[in-house]
């Protein structure tokens, strides 16, 4: 797979590489007129196209007659473009005006066929000059083309981009807002960075209180909204019906039966989630433990903060070559003439698919970066957890982490966001089917194509998650990506218990640390963007900085949350084969063996003795005792799936039910019966080295 990473990485050199031999490069930095002449320098005559050929060594800048007609459907601009000496800065009104531009300045704005002497006279200035009034440009930087300095020149392309937006002047309120806020915009910016830290903190230290509150509020929730449906359905029932107007008699009673529905649907739902607390309650100790750990880990390891940066500049390079590439091959290819005698240039026979590989570079190669940081982030942590004595650490653990993922680990990373991106691609094209086909398709095909884009998007989502357990076995026994997945699949189903107490607590608690972070970020901009007179409209600026809120949080968060995941998985195969006997002691913080010793003596207390205690440690899966525990392990897994859905999506109780039982009819369960065939054959392959 190494080899194929460095293929592809070939190839995306080649596509930049052939654009820019093309005369792309020149095209697009320098710009080039309607005849195919590249503006700024000499040209060669092209066969049978007017115009061309000119030497354009003193006309440096793209100028189009009608900058404002906009082709949104091919993205273009629907004007003849000219190569002239400079761009007018202030507004031309009449073809007056042109021709004493053009006698000052040297530039001419109309046709090459047509002389400046000529622009007020000739019968064809209507259609060879630009389009009247000429509104006032300046170049573009490092791109030379001439573009107007009013906004709201391109106010229909931006209604089509921004759908709330009806007329010029809320355009130009909008964007004035962000441009006047700009020091308020990049406060509130840092304001999220630093409250993104400060919660990172706050978590080790309240992380007990902190999860047995967000438990008792979400039960206390439950039945609350249980008790006022209940309270609403009674009082709409006992209101008297002789006074409601017999047109509205139907609708009184429809609103009866909805309200019974949801009654009935919110009482169920809240005896499960009360049976899902009591079940999982002695469960959510270890994530308690986990992210305590998680805290230290940081404290020991402070150069894992700043991870998301280096994450983020690698992308934001990565887009910004991939972008100016794609501009690249926007202009390469030969030149021909189009349906109205001016020139394009295409490529032709199979390079014209080159665009296509480049897409799937984008996706590759960003899902590789995002790869790298989590095997620098395994690869660290199993260095702290695994190290006895916390003196003894390297001294950079995430730069000995990065150095071994180079000289190693390359082909492991490739490979696991390869598998990703193939699942990927195909979702991202059934998403553009959708969007096309929208309003013309079945119900059938509606619903098919739903479905499909629904499994491959969980497909995914449990590709990412085993992806990263794989990159933490990787980085424990240095063993290649599909013995480490098959590794790391094994101790999760082992685990299964704890891994959905982990996944549903800790991933809740921590969103709903990203909900409070972009909260008090936009309480801050509400209080501050309300002293700001300049301007009328302040949305945009308040929607720019929760985005950029949410962002920064989750990446922050987001790190915390991949440290629980790798913490977990070293617990589960420190407890795996260590039981804290001499020359078989753990590696665990003390948090973590107090953790241990609780459950020890929970179940000395229940009376299942030295065999239980044994067990627990080791919680292998095997015969009755496997099928036993999977079970367990669906019925909590459909709940807890259940639950999620209804509360992050806002949908209806009946419609969650129904896609999360197909759902894990056709892909949960199959993965859980693999499970427990791999756990037959007993023959475990991590080891702590």
């Amino acid at each position: 797979m190494g080899c194929c990473s460095s293929a592809s990485s070939a190839a995306q050199g080649f596509i930049c590489g052939f654009s820019v031999a093309t005369g792309a490069a020149a095209r697009l930095v320098s710009g080039y007129d309607s005849y195919g002449n590249i503006c700024g320098q000499k040209n060669a005559k092209l066969e049978a196209i007017p115009n061309s050929g000119m030497d354009h060594t003193h006309r440096k800048y793209v100028f189009f007659l009608d900058p404002c007609n906009l082709d949104l459907i091919n993205r273009k601009i629907k004007s003849v473009a000219l190569c002239v000496t400079a761009c007018p800065r202030q507004e031309l009104k009449t073809l007056s005006d042109v021709q004493k531009f053009a006698e000052m300045n040297g530039s001419a704005l109309c046709s090459y066929n047509l002389k400046p002497s000529e622009y007020t006279t000739s019968s064809k200035a209507s259609v060879l000059c630009p389009k009247l009034p000429v509104p006032a440009s300046a170049p573009i930087p490092f791109f030379h083309r001439c573009a107007p300095v009013n906004i709201s020149c391109y106010a229909k392309f931006a209604e089509a981009l921004i759908t709330f937006v009806s007329d010029n002047s809320v355009l130009h309120r909008l964007i004035s807002g962000v441009m006047t806020s700009k020091e308020i915009i990049l406060g509130l910016c840092l304001l999220s960075l630093v409250l993104s830290m400060i919660l990172m903190v706050i978590i080790r230290y309240i992380s007990r209180v902190l999860v047995w509150i967000l438990t008792i509020l979400v039960i206390l929730g439950s039945l609350g909204g249980t008790g006022v449906l209940w309270w609403l359905y009674a009082k709409q029932r006992r209101s008297p019906k002789e006074t409601v107007i017999p047109e509205q008699l139907q609708i009184a009673e429809d609103n009866l039966r909805a309200l019974l529905i949801y009654a009935i649907s919110a009482t169920v739902f809240t005896v499960i989630l009360f049976l899902i607390m009591l079940v999982m309650r002695k469960r959510v100790a270890l994530t308690i433990a986990l992210f305590h750990v998680a805290g230290k880990v940081f404290i020991h390891l402070p150069l894992l903060v700043f991870q998301p940066f280096w994450t983020f500049f690698a992308l934001v390079l990565f887009w910004a070559y991939w972008i100016m590439t794609l501009l690249f091959l926007g202009t390469t290819g030969s030149a021909v003439q189009n349906e109205q005698g001016f020139v394009e240039f295409k490529v032709s026979g199979p390079l014209q698919y080159m665009w296509w590989y480049h897409v799937v570079g984008l996706i590759w190669i960003s899902e590789f970066i995002l790869a790298c940081q989590q095997m620098t982030v395994a690869g660290a942590v199993v260095t702290y957890y695994f190290t006895r004595d916390k003196r003894n650490l390297p001294f950079t653990p995430i730069l000995a982490s990065v150095n071994r993922l180079i000289r190693y680990h390359l082909g492991t990373v490739a490979k696991g966001s390869f598998i990703i991106t193939l699942v990927k691609i195909p979702r991202m094209i059934l998403m553009y089917m959708h969007s096309q086909l929208k309003g013309k398709e079945n119900a059938c095909a509606r619903c098919v194509l739903k479905s499909c884009i629904c499994c491959l998007w969980c497909l995914e989502k449990c590709l990412n998650y085993l992806n990263q357990n794989a990159y933490t076995a990787t980085a424990i026994n240095s063993t290649n990506f599909c013995t480490s997945a098959k590794d790391a699949f094994v101790i999760l189903v082992e685990n299964a218990l704890r891994v959905a107490a982990i996944n549903t607590v800790g991933d809740f608690m921590l969103f709903l640390g990203k909900v409070l972070i972009v909260c008090s970020t936009g309480l801050a901009g509400i209080m501050l963007l309300n002293y700001q007179q300049d301007y009328t409209v302040w949305v945009l600026p308040l929607i720019i900085v929760c985005l950029f809120a949410f962002l920064v949080a989750h990446c922050f968060l987001s790190i915390y949350e991949m440290v629980v995941d790798v913490l977990f998985l070293c617990f589960a195969i420190d407890t795996k084969y260590n039981d804290g006997s001499p020359g078989r002691e753990f590696y665990m913080d003390k948090v973590l063996m107090e953790f241990v010793e609780n459950s020890r003596k929970a179940m000395k207390e229940a009376g299942k003795g030295g065999v239980a205690d044994a067990r627990e440690l080791k919680p292998m899966v095997g015969g009755d005792e496997a099928v036993a525990g999977l079970q367990e392990f669906h019925f909590h897994f459909l709940s807890l799936s259940v639950f999620t859905d209804c509360t992050s999506s806002g949908e209806a109780l009946v419609i969650c039910i129904t896609q999360d039982v197909l759902l894990f009819l056709f892909v949960c369960l199959p993965i859980t019966w693999i499970a427990e065939f791999l756990s037959q054959l007993r023959s475990p392959s991590v080891k702590v080295s």
